[in-house]
């Protein structure tokens, strides 16, 4: 089967997007872009297949009439099961990864007391895997290092104490290693994981393998399908580190353009808030980019501004919308330039004021700056489209409804859920049009 591959090599999350010859969307990918953005190109296209192979298992079952409610219950337990799987493979590389930090001269006078302490870490993080891969279990995040590494953490500083050794040395140890380890993401053939993962269903639930047999014969027919690379196009803010060549390079811009159209046919005017950047786009009814603004190489306004606050309030990012959303009088703001961000938050928290109203008061200032950017593009027409991962913050999206309302009046806005993956998008399509066409 072909696939036509779209990359989104953004400033923190890489995208993956995998089409078909009918322009359908098989499979979508993220992850964290760190600094290595070759690693990060595999991983999300890593998970882009494996996300292709739920899709095709989910057309299977359509087809046979088994898209019931076992047939859902069955692919969800399979990809708990396979996640899992994934999840103990990379814990493997991470414990074999810390033991060669700690075969050093350094430590040779607690070597067996540090190596005890190491094993038990691991034995608890294996013990507790499978609950965090149970039905209706909560995970801040599914990429493995925020996993992996919270759970260390809190593990790592109980033994530590207990078997006498230093929990720096320990913290230290993982420090060194989730680096490798993130930079040599699972590998293997995944067919034959979806095959360990369905075994594994199988033995740990009998009556599922009683009941759901022919489920498993369709998924087993799926896997013979190969899954071939056409063509790839990369974009995005770290497009340049990677080995393409030109013709397999597109701006973020057209991009995000095409991606938009691809989404919702009628858009005229794009917004993206990425991390680094911010981007107004005017394109026509075919998606091709007429006009468009970006803000200067200052990253305020962006994700990273965001990040940046996240960090000076102890907040998750995730957590800052929601906050924002309790104020009812937002402040004002004097600047949005991040390095005097902080300072401000600082004196603003000092004088007494709410964090929700700060934060209210930054989402507002943060919009009104992407405003003027649009205005510098052509101003905004119906229908408008906001995209990247600032779309999903609905403190953000509360201020933009409200302002493009009082500078444009009553204007169609889509939102995407899938809209941080727009750009990746535009880049499949990108593909597909230069085997296709």
């Amino acid at each position: 089967m072909r696939t036509f591959v779209g990359i989104d090599l953004g400033s923190t999350t890489t995208k993956a997007v995998l089409l078909d010859d009918n322009r359908e969307v098989i499979g979508r990918g993220i992850t964290n872009s760190r600094s290595n953005y070759g690693t990060a190109a595999r991983v999300a296209s890593e998970e882009a297949r494996i996300d292709a192979r739920f899709t095709l298992f989910r057309r299977a079952l359509h087809a046979a009439h088994r898209d019931d409610e076992h047939g859902k219950d069955f692919l969800a337990a399979l990809e708990r099961n396979f996640r899992l799987i994934q999840f103990l493979e990379q814990l493997d590389d991470l414990e074999e990864t810390c033991r060669q930090q700690l075969r050093t001269e350094r430590f040779a006078s607690v070597a067996d007391a540090l190596k005890g302490a190491l094993n038990e870490v691991f034995q608890r993080l294996r013990d507790e895997a499978p609950m965090l891969y149970a039905p209706g279990a909560k995970r801040k995040s599914d990429f493995f290092r925020d996993i992996a590494g919270s759970r260390f953490h809190v593990h790592a500083e109980t033994i530590a104490r207990d078997a006498g050794v230093s929990h720096d040395i320990l913290l230290n140890a993982y420090d060194k290693s989730i680096i490798e380890v993130e930079n040599r993401p699972p590998g293997g053939d995944l067919s034959h994981k979806f095959r360990l993962a369905i075994a594994r269903m199988l033995k740990t639930d009998p009556e599922l393998a009683d009941r759901e047999t022919d489920i498993a014969e369709t998924i087993e027919d799926v896997l013979e399908i190969q899954l071939e690379e056409t063509y790839l196009v990369g974009t995005g803010y770290g497009r340049v580190t990677l080995p393409f060549s030109k013709e397999h390079i597109r701006s973020e811009i057209l991009c995000h353009g095409l991606g938009a159209h691809m989404m919702y046919p009628a858009t005229r005017t794009v917004l993206d808030i990425g991390g680094q950047d911010t981007k107004g786009i005017q394109i026509d009814s075919n998606g091709i980019v007429e006009k468009f603004q970006m803000n200067d190489r200052c990253a305020a306004g962006c994700g990273r501004y965001l990040g940046y606050i996240a960090d000076e309030m102890n907040m998750g990012l995730h957590e800052l919308g929601p906050l924002a959303m309790q104020s009812n009088r937002p402040a004002r703001i004097n600047s949005t330039c991040t390095v005097f961000a902080g300072a401000e938050l600082r004196d603003r928290l000092s004088l007494g004021e709410k964090r929700e109203d700060i934060l209210a008061g930054l989402h507002r200032a943060i919009i009104l700056r992407a405003i003027s950017i649009i205005s510098r593009s052509g101003g905004v027409t119906d229908q408008f489209t906001f995209t990247g991962g600032v779309a999903k913050n609905e403190a953000a999206v509360r201020e933009l409804r409200k302002l493009i309302k009082e500078n444009y009046g009553e204007v169609t806005i889509n939102i995407n859920p899938d809209s941080i993956y727009t750009g990746a998008l535009g880049a499949s399509e990108f593909a597909r049009r230069a085997v296709m066409q």
